[in-house]
């Protein structure tokens, strides 16, 4: 169950009533990964816009919809709306540990993914996830201007797994799982 604090409620209900969308639902769901814990994103679905596994709930007033996939990785979820110097924003407090199918491998990488492939993949506007470590093999999804380009490949191959297999040699391959063909704004743009 995902809670919401009271500002968070607040402040969800009155975007809700300046973007002219009550009787909206709040989309919760887990949008990747980091070492810190899961990337968390929050959209509004329209009344009736639910998918058929989602699983939908009152919260204060707010009614909350959280797809099949996301629903156990948030389960003892706050919500909570702060406002500091840095800005303002939705804090998540998700109790939940990030689980790979290996999980000590997928720690190891996920640190590396942070320290080293993202930093080098940001001078682009790229990023890399990693989805998940299974039987030796890795799966990942890149993103940003990495989407789509057309020096995607040369990445994965030259780089990403280069590094990869270097921090664990017994890994036998890397699976890019992202849809390029859908890439609308790449860094580079195939030929």
């Amino acid at each position: 169950m995902v809670t919401l604090t009271d500002t968070a409620r607040e402040r969800i209900l009155k975007v809700m009533e300046m973007q002219g969308r009550k009787g909206h639902g709040l989309r919760v769901r887990i949008a990747g990964r980091s070492s810190n814990g899961y990337k968390h994103e929050l959209g509004f679905v329209e009344e009736g816009g639910e998918d058929e596994n989602d699983t939908v709930s009152e919260e204060a007033g707010v009614r909350l919809v959280i797809d099949s996939e996301s629903s156990s990785r948030l389960e003892g979820t706050t919500i909570d709306y702060v406002e500091n110097l840095q800005g303002a924003g939705f804090v998540f407090d998700n109790p939940n540990k990030v689980a790979f199918t290996d999980q000590v491998r997928g720690e190891t990488l996920q640190e590396l993914f942070e320290s080293t492939i993202n930093p080098g993949l940001a001078s682009h506007g790229g990023f890399a996830e990693l989805l998940d470590v299974k039987d030796n093999i890795v799966y990942i999804r890149l993103g940003g201007g990495c989407h789509g380009c057309g020096m995607a490949n040369v990445t994965l191959k030259q780089g990403i797994e280069r590094m990869i297999m270097t921090a664990l040699p017994e890994i036998q391959s890397v699976i890019d799982t992202t849809d390029h063909a859908s890439g609308s704004n790449p860094y580079y743009s195939p030929s």
